[in-house]
């Protein structure tokens, strides 16, 4: 592979110096954003977290292929998950490429991960992972200039020279030098340093570019894993929501984040400082709103209230049987159920209590592990705009 013999001082400063004029303010924002993630995760009770998290999946992998250019919406994600897929080439091929993204979200969540989201193994497995799972016709990239089409090789580094917009990245021989690096200044930080530094360690693995492709992709799910680490999130919120809703300002601090240094006031590396921060700004700030809306959309009386009214609306046409809404009022409050509980809270027999069970488990509204596990809740997404609105666009 050829390598130019690039010095990894061209992608410093990696890290926020204590000097830098926004430093405070960055500090500040990890401290809010630190308690609010706490916060909202003690709100919630044990037996809903899992139910979230599995919706949380379907919604960061929609807005992350979102960014990408690749509209797959939660409900055709579902379906996918199911084996359901389109009969069209092209819909289903995004069904399993959000499908692999979902079953990497899922081992990072299950701590597949921890520990290691900065690290040069771990930024390549992620991409191992996503991509051993995609269909052959999205492994292969055209290149712009002479149309040559090129396969994307999971977990292994480009071969060639490319270039994103004016940047050019690293020569192929130096990639594995620019990630080492990567790992010692990103991996061994400090919980609060490190919240700081993820927006840092998302532009810098970008800049980088290891890979033909997905580098976008294994940023955020690296970023998502950081975060994870970092402030124990429980897979109840992303990031990529909000980095989708202001795409544009997204890219746009990316951009101006591969700017060199305008002059002795912006740090002393290579690259600006002021531009790393203002990214970082943003991000943090993104974070937080991200947090804050999945507090809003999961306050107990209002989800209750919504979760009841579409309850009765659908008793009242018929699709859900009598007293339906009640096992869904106490599972909101206890997080789970034996069926052994369900007689009692709704006062019938066991007969006509496992049948409303079962359409609710039918429907994908209560799930169990097997007859004897308790039930749990679960957040469907074509009940998502019902239950809870803004989370991704109606169908």
């Amino acid at each position: 592979m050829q390598d130019r013999g690039e010095s990894i001082t061209m992608m410093e400063p990696l890290i926020i110096s204590g000097s830098s004029k926004q430093r405070g303010r960055l500090s500040d924002l990890a401290v809010e954003l630190a308690s609010h993630a706490s916060g909202f995760r003690r709100s919630l009770p044990e037996g809903m977290l899992s139910a979230l998290a599995d919706l949380v999946r379907s919604m960061n992998c929609y807005y992350s292929n979102l960014i990408e250019g690749h509209d797959t919406h939660p409900i055709d994600i579902e379906r996918a998950l199911k084996e359901d897929y389109s009969a069209n080439a092209d819909k289903r091929n995004l069904q399993l490429e959000a499908k692999a993204h979902i079953a990497v979200q899922k081992w990072i969540d299950e701590g597949g991960l921890k520990g290691r989201a900065a690290t040069k193994e771990g930024v390549l497995e992620i991409h191992r992972r996503f991509c051993e799972l995609l269909p052959d016709e999205l492994r292969w990239v055209e290149n712009p200039d002479t149309g040559q089409r090129m396969e994307v090789i999971p977990g292994q580094y480009r071969q060639n020279d490319v270039k994103v917009g004016r940047h050019i990245p690293p020569s192929p021989g130096a990639l594995d030098r620019f990630l080492d690096k990567y790992e010692a200044t990103y991996s061994h930080l400090g919980k609060s340093e490190a919240i700081i530094a993820t927006a840092a360690a998302h532009h810098r693995l970008a800049w980088i570019h290891p890979f033909l492709d997905g580098n976008g992709r294994v940023a955020r799910l690296v970023s998502y894993a950081m975060l994870l680490d970092a402030l124990d999130t429980g897979g109840l919120w992303s990031v990529a929501r909000g980095l989708a809703r202001s795409v544009d300002s997204y890219k746009t601090h990316l951009a101006h984040c591969d700017l060199t240094r305008r002059n002795d006031l912006d740090g002393r590396g290579n690259l600006s400082e002021d531009e790393l921060a203002s990214f970082t700004r943003f991000f943090l700030e993104t974070c937080l709103d991200q947090v804050k809306f999945m507090e809003a959309l999961m306050q107990p009386d209002r989800l209750r209230t919504r979760m009841l009214i579409w309850a009765e609306e659908e008793i009242r046409l018929g699709t859900l049987p009598l007293n339906a809404d009640k096992i869904l009022e106490a599972i909101l409050y206890r997080g789970a159920l034996t069926r052994g509980e369900i007689p009692a809270i709704i006062n019938t027999g066991e007969r006509h209590a496992r049948r409303i069970v079962s359409v609710l488990i039918e429907r994908s509204i209560l799930v169990s592990d097997s007859t004897r596990s308790p039930l749990h809740l679960a957040f469907p997404a074509k009940l998502a705009s019902r239950w809870m609105p803004g989370l991704f666009p109606d169908r």
